[in-house]
């Protein structure tokens, strides 16, 4: 997926003129060509470890699943707990654990979404950091090829390596993320990976310092003997982009964030999920909504879609919830409602996901 000619920025967006309405109507990739449009679908990393199945945790209903189905969606992000489904590193998956995932990933995927699996533990693993003391690299990328051999060859199931890696530099975690990938491939697997970046892989810190380099920097020393991977990022709007304060008050810092990060996926010949963002229910968040959901959908070439925060059964009250409650639609669901479904070929086509 890499630009091998390593044009300018300005050429490939000539060229992407010329070719574009040709590009859209042959692109292949995930979920038929089209790109994902989802959300994520909390509750089985909820709940203190090891937790007890629908009742400190909960896997996603097939209510839940089927009405953002309804809603045109195409995909959901899958957020669980590493712990839960290896509760031994370097041991067998946990055949509890594993049979819930299963049950959730064939009941979406008859619905024709795409699962998004991601291990939701900010790079650590019982508190400790993957590549650190008890946590070598070498146990992510077994956990990773036992869980690619259980998915491999299926076009409906993606694997984010990992949720938010936080407080570890880009230079550690670039080892881990070439070790698991290539734990993936040796599995036979040749899914879709996404790949976050560092700083709660925040599109608003992409460029950020850090000791060994900045994601920018750093990650374009992924490998993929298949090169069939994109970056997991995400952003909100907040005052300090964390999704925590109520106000949608940067959204204009938010959008500058993606499009400065779009720039730098065209120069790297690279591509991108935006796989969280959201707001409280009020109008300056709305408006943040529309215009961040209508930018990614105008960049199918460089944005293989989205995923809000989040649906889920157990949100309750929760401020960023896309959960109907009461038989009716959050909000925010509201919001980008007409700019989930895509109807038209040109709109469906995906050639961020398309095939090297």
């Amino acid at each position: 997926m890499r630009a091998p000619d390593g044009r300018s920025s300005a050429r490939r967006r000539a060229a992407l003129a010329a070719v574009l309405p040709l590009v859209l109507a042959l692109s292949v990739g995930p979920a038929g060509a089209e790109c994902l449009r989802g959300a994520n679908v909390a509750g089985a990393e909820f709940g203190d470890l090891p937790g007890v199945h629908a009742k400190t945790y909960i896997y996603p209903s097939r209510e839940t699943l089927a009405y953002l189905r309804a809603k045109g969606m195409n995909a959901v992000r899958l957020p669980f707990r590493w712990e839960r489904l290896q509760p031994r590193l370097n041991a067998p998956l946990a055949d509890s654990e594993l049979a819930l995932i299963d049950e959730t990933v064939a009941t979406a995927t008859g619905m024709g979404l795409t699962v998004i699996l991601d291990p939701h533990n900010y790079a650590k693993y019982r508190g400790t950091h993957i590549g650190e003391g008890a946590v070598p690299t070498s146990a992510f990328a077994d956990f990773w090829g036992r869980l690619a051999a259980r998915y491999k060859g299926r076009e409906d199931v993606v694997f984010l390596l990992m949720n938010e890696p936080s407080n570890i530099s880009a230079r550690d975690w670039l080892p881990s993320v070439n070790a698991a990938i290539a734990a993936i491939r040796e599995a036979g697997a040749d899914n879709l990976v996404m790949v976050p970046g560092t700083i709660w892989t925040g599109a608003s810190h992409w460029f950020d310092d850090q000791p060994g380099g900045s994601n920018a920097e750093v990650l374009k020393g992924v490998v993929d003997p298949v090169d069939r991977y994109i970056f997991d990022v995400h952003q909100y709007m907040d005052d300090d982009f964390s999704g925590t304060k109520t106000a949608c008050s940067r959204v204009d810092d938010a959008m500058t964030a993606i499009e400065r990060l779009t720039g730098w996926l065209e120069e790297t010949g690279t591509a991108a999920f935006l796989g969280e963002f959201g707001g409280h229910a009020r109008p300056d968040c709305y408006e943040g909504l529309v215009r961040m959901v209508g930018y990614l959908n105008d960049r199918p070439d460089v944005w293989a879609g989205w995923a809000i925060w989040a649906a889920g059964d157990w949100w309750g009250e929760y401020p960023l919830s896309v959960q109907p409650e009461d038989g009716l639609d959050r909000p925010q669901m509201v919001a980008i409602s007409r700019l989930i479904a895509r109807r038209t070929p040109a709109e469906k086509a995906c050639p961020a996901l398309a095939r090297p």
